[in-house]
């Protein structure tokens, strides 16, 4: 018990960095898209680079952590629970900027898939587990664009056929008209979650255990919450500063 506690505070120290990180994207998010504040930069490939790593970091730490507690069911509905409640504010107050099976609706939906897939999942050897999710991953980065290829470098495009409505989209098929603030399909991220859980299978004692930041740790500990709560706390400082 000792061995998992010291593993979890360096975990949520982790998570937590990357939860300032995410805080701090989305309120030059909101500086622009919001406040119509002029800022080339943020359209640029730097920014980019920066909300791909904190898209990584969370779903490669929620694969390796999937299987260091107990209530996985609970777990996942829960992230679900909480990746439909953004949907459904968004929805409901801000149409404009609708999240569709957005990142928290990815992490529940994965570590659900992992109940029923733990069976076939312990028969896979960790190494190949791991190299075999980061590579199918790479492969289908680009599904939703309607190609097999990893960020431009494409190896073929995809029927058509595949991209028909909302439920596709789920799987990595939007259609044409499809529309999403933070979308995040099964494919390709799922595998992107494999690749955590495998990396866990192989390395389950080399967390950095030390690892302590007091705020930003509990931050990590309790990063459901501060994932549903910081838009909301952003968007009305940013409002009482621009107010002012």
């Amino acid at each position: 018990m000792h061995t998992v506690r010291r593993r979890y505070h360096g975990l949520d120290t982790l998570r937590g960095v990357t939860l300032v990180s995410m805080m701090a994207y989305h309120a030059c998010w909101d500086l622009v898209y919001i406040f119509g504040m002029d800022w080339d930069w943020y359209g640029s490939f730097g920014a980019y680079l920066w909300q791909q790593s904190i898209c990584w970091t969370f779903i490669l730490l929620s694969g390796y952590c999937v299987q260091m507690g107990r209530h996985r069911l609970r777990r996942g509905l829960l992230a679900f629970g909480g990746g439909a409640l953004v949907s459904a504010v968004t929805f409901l107050a801000m149409p404009e900027d609708l999240v569709f099976w957005g990142v928290l609706s990815l992490l529940g939906a994965a570590v659900l898939l992992t109940i029923p897939l733990e069976p076939l999942l312990r028969r896979i050897p960790a190494r190949a587990g791991l190299s075999g999710s980061f590579l199918l991953f790479l492969l289908l980065r680009d599904v939703d664009r309607g190609a097999l290829g990893f960020e431009g470098v494409w190896l073929c495009r995809l029927p058509e056929g595949l991209y028909r409505n909302h439920l596709t989209a789920i799987l990595g098929f939007p259609p044409a008209d499809f529309f999403s603030t933070d979308y995040f399909p099964l494919l390709p991220w799922f595998f992107l979650f494999l690749t955590g859980y495998f990396l866990y299978r192989l390395r389950p004692e080399r967390e950095p255990s030390g690892l302590r930041l007091p705020v930003v740790t509990a931050l990590g500990r309790h990063s459901l919450v501060a994932y549903l709560l910081h838009q909301p706390v952003i968007y009305g400082l940013l409002w009482l500063l621009f107010s002012i």
